[in-house]
C-alpha cells in the first residue's frame, strides 16, 4: 500500500512540475475571432511547447489603432506574474522597417510586439530595463520567410511562445537596442490655476464610459465632495467639441437612469459616464492621443 501512494504522488506531481517550466503566454491583436487568425498563432505557440499555457488578453482592438493596443496592454499588465509574455499585434506598418522587438520592464514582464508605439504605456507604467530586437535568422517560424504580411503567427506568437517556454533567453531573442521604445504623445495630467488637464485615454466598450488619464491624486486638487458640481470641456486636436455641466459622485446609481456623472473608475481615473446610458455615442465623443479634457470647479 505504502509503494501505490509513493507512487500516486509521483504521478500527481510530475504533470505540475512539467507545467511550471511554461510561463503564462497572453496574446492582443486587432485580428477579431471571424478567422483563422487566432488560432493560427495559438497553434504555432502549441507547437513550441505543449506546456505553454495561453490566454487572451483581446482581439477586439480596433482595427490599425496603435493607441488602444498601448492601452489595453497597460490596463491589464499589473495584474499578470512577473514573467509573463505578452504579444502584441496592431501592426499597420507589416512588412515595412519598423523593428520588432521584446520589451523587458522593471516589473519582470516580457512584451513581444512591432516597436511602433503599442508598447507606449507599458513602458511608461512598467519602466524600460531593457529592449532586444528580434532575430529573425533565429527566432522565426520554420519555412515563413516568404510570408510579409503575418508576423503575428510567423515572429511574434513563435518567438513570445519561445521566450514564455524557456526555449530561448531574453538574451537570445537578439540584439540588445538603447532601452527604450517609440512613444505616441498626448497630453499628461496636469493642474494649472485651479483647472486640470488630461487625455482621454480609451471609452469603457460596453457602457460607453469615457476613461482619461486623469488620476486620483490629480484630481484631488479639485477638492470635490461627493455631490459638487464641475464644469468639463473637451477637445480633439485644437478644436473644442463639447462643454458640459455634471455632478462628481463616486458611482453611478447616485445620479437618476439617463444622467450623467464624473467618477473615478476602477483604475482609480477621472471617468465620464451616464447611468445605464452610453456617453460616448450621446455625445459624440471619442478618445485617443487627440483627445483632451479639462476639469474646474
Amino acid at each position: 500500500m505504502k509503494k501505490w501512494t509513493a507512487l500516486l504522488a509521483v504521478v500527481t506531481v510530475f504533470p505540475a512540475v512539467v507545467a511550471w517550466s511554461a510561463g503564462p503566454l497572453v496574446l492582443q491583436s486587432d485580428f477579431g475571432v471571424k478567422d483563422s487568425a487566432v488560432a493560427s498563432m495559438k497553434g504555432v505557440a502549441v507547437s513550441v511547447s505543449r506546456d505553454l499555457v495561453i490566454y487572451d488578453l483581446t482581439h477586439e482592438v480596433p482595427t490599425y489603432n496603435i493607441w488602444e493596443a498601448s492601452l489595453r496592454l497597460a490596463q491589464a499588465a499589473e495584474y499578470w506574474p512577473k514573467g509573463t509574455v505578452f504579444v502584441s499585434v496592431v501592426d499597420p506598418g507589416v512588412g515595412t522597417e519598423r523593428k520588432s522587438v521584446v520589451l523587458k520592464t522593471k516589473s519582470g514582464h516580457y512584451f513581444v510586439s512591432p516597436d511602433n508605439g503599442s508598447l507606449t504605456a507599458v513602458a511608461e507604467q512598467l519602466g524600460v530595463e531593457a529592449v532586444r530586437e528580434i532575430d529573425e535568422a533565429v527566432n522565426r517560424l520554420a519555412n515563413s520567410e516568404k510570408s510579409y504580411t503575418f508576423h503575428g503567427r510567423d515572429v511574434y506568437a513563435y518567438t513570445g511562445a519561445r521566450l514564455a517556454a524557456d526555449v530561448i533567453s531574453f538574451a537570445e531573442v537578439g540584439r540588445e537596442l538603447p532601452a527604450e521604445v517609440l512613444s505616441i504623445p498626448y497630453q499628461k495630467p496636469r493642474i494649472d490655476q485651479g483647472r486640470v488637464y488630461g487625455n482621454i485615454e480609451i471609452l469603457d466598450p460596453q457602457f460607453g464610459n469615457i476613461w482619461t488619464n486623469i488620476d486620483r491624486e490629480t484630481f484631488k486638487a479639485l477638492e470635490l465632495d461627493p455631490g459638487d458640481i464641475v464644469s468639463i470641456q473637451i477637445s480633439n486636436g485644437d478644436d473644442f467639441v463639447f462643454t458640459q455641466t455634471l455632478p462628481y459622485f463616486p458611482t453611478f446609481g447616485r445620479v437618476p437612469v439617463g444622467k450623467p456623472l464624473l467618477y473615478l473608475n476602477s483604475l482609480n481615473n477621472v471617468s465620464l459616464a451616464i447611468n445605464q446610458g452610453n456617453y460616448s455615442e450621446t455625445f459624440h465623443i471619442q478618445s485617443g492621443a487627440s483627445w483632451n479634457i479639462r476639469i474646474e470647479k
